[in-house]
C-alpha cells in the first residue's frame, strides 16, 4: 500500500520492450540503496515488483495488463517519474490509501496558474468520473491530491508549490495523459451498496412484496401522491 506521497523523481534510463511487457529500469538514486528484491515500488501511480537492483539503477516488469491501463508505455528513455515506496505498517498516512492499481488513463485539458498555486484541469472517462467527487481523493501519477471540482467528464486539482516544483506535474502540458487512480473507499461502498439493493429486489420478487404493492397501501408515499399532507 502506498499513501501518494512522493518521496523522489528518479529518471528512466533504460527500456526492454518485448511483445506486450517491457522491463523498465529507473535511476532512483537513494532509494536504491533501500529496495530488496520483490519490494513494491509505485512508478508514476503504477504499483511494480523490483526485479533487478544495480544502485542507482532499479529495474521492474510491467505485463499486458499494466501496458494496458496505464501511461508506463509511453514512457521513453530520460523521462522522470515519480517514485514512492511501499508505506511501513508504523508509517504516517500523509496522503490517503493508494493501491497502486492504476483504473486509467486522463487526458490533461487545461493548466492554469492562479497566485502561487496551479489548477488542472483533468478529463476522465465517465466510469472513473463516478468516484470521483469534490473535496475526495485522487492519485494522479502516483500524487495523492483533494479534488478541487468534479463535472461529468472533468475534475480540476489545486496544486500547491511544494506538489508542483518536487513531482512531474510541472512538467506537463494540455494532451498529456496521466495515471488515475480513484480512491478505494467509493469502489467498496458501491460494491456493498449495490449487492445490498440486489438482495433487497430478490426478496421482493420471492416475496411479493414490491414498491409498488407498498405505495398502493399507504406504507411509502408516491411522485405521484398530492395529498393534503404535503407528502409525495
Amino acid at each position: 500500500m502506498f499513501t501518494g506521497i512522493i518521496e523522489a523523481v528518479g529518471r528512466v534510463s533504460g527500456i526492454e520492450r518485448g511483445g506486450e511487457a517491457i522491463r523498465l529500469t529507473i535511476s532512483a538514486g537513494k532509494i536504491a540503496e533501500d529496495v530488496v528484491m520483490g519490494e513494491s515500488v509505485s512508478i508514476n501511480g503504477v504499483c511494480l515488483t523490483v526485479t533487478e537492483i544495480r544502485p542507482p539503477h532499479v529495474s521492474f516488469d510491467a505485463v499486458f495488463e499494466t501496458m494496458r491501463r496505464t501511461t508506463l508505455g509511453q514512457l521513453r528513455a530520460g523521462d522522470n517519474v515519480n517514485l514512492e515506496r511501499a508505506v511501513p505498517v508504523n508509517g504516517r498516512l500523509g496522503g490517503h490509501v493508494v493501491q497502486g492499481h492504476v483504473d486509467g488513463t486522463g487526458r490533461i485539458a487545461s493548466i492554469r496558474p492562479i497566485g502561487n498555486s496551479w489548477f488542472v484541469y483533468i478529463d476522465a472517462a465517465p466510469e472513473m468520473m463516478r468516484y470521483i467527487v469534490t473535496k475526495g481523493s485522487i492519485a494522479v501519477d502516483g500524487i495523492s491530491l483533494t479534488v478541487a471540482e468534479s463535472e461529468d467528464r472533468t475534475f480540476a486539482l489545486s496544486i500547491i508549490p511544494h506538489t508542483w516544483e518536487n513531482t512531474t506535474l510541472h512538467e506537463k502540458r494540455a494532451g498529456d495523459s496521466v495515471n488515475i487512480e480513484c480512491d478505494i473507499l467509493g469502489k467498496y461502498v458501491e460494491k456493498l451498496v449495490g449487492g445490498y439493493l440486489a438482495g433487497a429486489d430478490q426478496y421482493a420478487e420471492r416475496s411479493g412484496v414490491t414498491q409498488e404493492l407498498l405505495a398502493r397501501a399507504g406504507y411509502i408515499a408516491t411522485a405521484t401522491d398530492t395529498s393534503d399532507d404535503g407528502r409525495w
